[in-house]
């Protein structure tokens, strides 16, 4: 392939047409921001205990003690959820004129189960979920399901879009996936059972991904190398943060939540115009060798930036149009020791990464005071640490950054538990702290991803990687349910796996002022990593390939 940066060098690092191709790009990214979460409010909980028929024949001192009080994980004292006296008997005793308490020892009534169905609290939600279905008691397990559902999604498209993107292109694989998005989002809208909401979701949750992805590497892929960082870090999250702060405002005008997805899926119409201002990745047009589509893009950029294209721009690409290419799948990323290793470590990273992330998102509705506020404030935190780590990105090494920043959402997550529980705002200090150090390591573990894999696989990586992170983010709501056991067991879990991750991720090789690899020779060649001794093979390799490219033995060791 040549080397692409140095053969488009003559565009420029900005201008115009980069600054278009940024913005345009980005705006993909709110409509993210909107379905990623909105399971918070949809599925949210409300207040809710046993349903007392208004024609059972009760005293208002019996309807007023029926249902007994429980002590709630938090240890905050609530009505019983899942259960009341039994109402035969107390209608028996109400009609004997007895007095609860005075007359009759209410330990002594027998309990049964909310036969009558439940009596839900409007005061924040009109209606959700659970409301509509009663996922509640015994099929409180359906909640954290139905988020999984989406996460689940998330890991179909992750396996399958990156193959989809390197095969029929970028541009394509993303309009596709913003029509289903829209398409499966107001159909789950139109919902009528718990089962047939898991399963579009279960399509959102692959489209929004795949959406994510194919957005994302053809950003990194179209954009000059000074602004590859700012996309990759501050651009794409920080619209995501912009749909993402957003949605509690729409959720919190429109409090039914059909209403909500509804509106929800209208904005993926309003990119459908994009198609005509948003090109292909010329790198991935140069990989399957239409080396002409790829020269008429890049002149099309240079004549935006007011620049002169040479004649011949890809002098040294070594094939021309419609020669036969190798396609690259998973089984290309297993071949090699070192690509496996890697991959290896990017997993694991990827999946604590996204355990703690997508924890502590989703349990904003389950914090201490306004849900919405709450939810804004999540994202809010985000701003910042999308800033910092875009500003640190610049000069810092990639390693070192992203176990510092796991060490920071671990380990304030680990204090959680020693905070007094009259202490409320301490504690959303600390867990929106811990929110701002794993959203720095969202965005560091995505550019140093992409950077490390080369131009051939790099789709199929992050894809994988993707997948990997999707085990952590289906296991999350399941993390949080464990809240309902012990209030701290989630946090003390979610810590305890991100810290340990932070000792993982120094294996990595750097990739700070490395140039972006096209091939899977020159990401072999270009990044180091733990060496086995004994394999000759190996070594002979490596010597051979220092040779062919005079690295010196500093930057081999790196």
């Amino acid at each position: 392939m040549g080397d692409y940066d140095k053969d488009t060098a003559f565009i420029g690092q900005s201008g115009r047409y980069f600054w278009a191709a940024f913005f345009l790009l980005n705006t993909v990214f709110i409509s993210t921001g909107f379905t990623g979460l909105y399971i918070v409010f949809v599925g949210a909980v409300p207040p809710h205990h046993c349903q007392i028929p208004h024609q059972a024949n009760l005293t208002a001192e019996w309807r007023a003690v029926i249902v007994p009080t429980e002590t709630a994980a938090s240890g905050e004292e609530r009505l019983s959820r899942c259960s009341r006296y039994r109402l035969d008997v107390v209608s028996n005793l109400s009609a004997l004129g007895l007095i609860p308490g005075r007359d009759i020892n209410l330990t002594d009534v027998a309990l049964e189960g909310c036969v009558d169905g439940w009596s839900y609290s409007q005061d924040i939600f009109k209606s959700t979920i659970v409301t509509e279905w009663d996922l509640v008691c015994g099929d409180s397990w359906k909640v954290p399901f139905a988020s999984s559902t989406l996460f689940m999604g998330f890991l179909i498209g992750s396996l399958i879009s990156g193959q989809l993107s390197d095969r029929f292109g970028r541009k394509k694989v993303l309009f596709v996936s913003l029509a289903a998005q829209f398409v499966f989002v107001f159909l789950q809208s139109l919902s009528t059972s718990w089962i047939l909401f898991c399963i579009t979701f279960l399509f959102i949750g692959a489209a929004q991904i795949a959406l994510y992805i194919s957005a994302f590497v053809l950003g990194t892929e179209l954009l000059s190398k000074s602004m590859r960082v700012i996309f990759t870090t501050l651009g794409t999250f920080l619209f995501y943060c912009i749909g993402y702060m957003l949605l509690p405002w729409l959720a919190y005008c429109f409090r039914d939540w059909r209403t909500l997805l509804a509106v929800i899926s209208s904005f993926s119409l309003a990119y459908i115009p994009l198609w005509w201002f948003i090109s292909e990745s010329p790198r991935w047009l140069i990989s399957q060798g239409r080396v002409a589509e790829a020269e008429f893009i890049l002149r099309r950029a240079a004549k935006k930036n007011k620049v002169e294209a040479p004649e011949v721009i890809f002098k040294e690409s070594g094939f021309g149009d419609g020669q036969k290419i190798k396609k690259y799948t998973i089984i290309d990323v297993l071949k090699s020791r070192k690509l496996r290793l890697i991959t290896l470590l990017c997993l694991t990273l990827w999946m604590s990464v996204n355990i703690g992330y997508f924890g502590l998102s989703l349990n904003t509705s389950n914090l201490s005071g306004d849900p919405y506020m709450n939810c804004f404030l999540s994202a809010c935190t985000e701003v910042p640490a999308h800033v910092m780590s875009t500003l640190l990105l610049r000069n810092c090494p990639r390693r070192a950054l992203l176990s510092s920043f796991l060490i920071i959402g671990g380990g304030f997550l680990l204090l959680v538990q020693f905070i007094p529980e009259s202490l409320h705002g301490l504690t959303l200090a600390m867990v929106l702290t811990g929110k701002f150090g794993f959203t720095m390591a969202f965005s560091v573990v995505y550019i140093y991803t992409a950077e490390l894999y080369p131009t051939v696989l790099r789709n199929i990586g992050i894809g994988m990687c993707s997948s990997a992170a999707r085990i952590g983010s289906i296991t999350a709501p399941y993390v949080i349910y464990l809240g309902t056991y012990s209030k701290f067991l989630p946090y003390i879990l979610m810590g305890s796996i991100t810290v340990g991750s932070a000792v993982v991720n120094v294996f990595l090789p750097e990739t700070l002022n490395k140039q972006l690899p096209e091939t899977v020779e020159e990401m072999q060649e270009c990044q180091g990593i733990c060496r086995r001794k004994g394999n000759k093979s190996e070594d002979l390799e490596k010597k051979d390939n220092i040779s062919r490219h005079n690295y010196t033995s500093e930057r081999v060791q790196e």
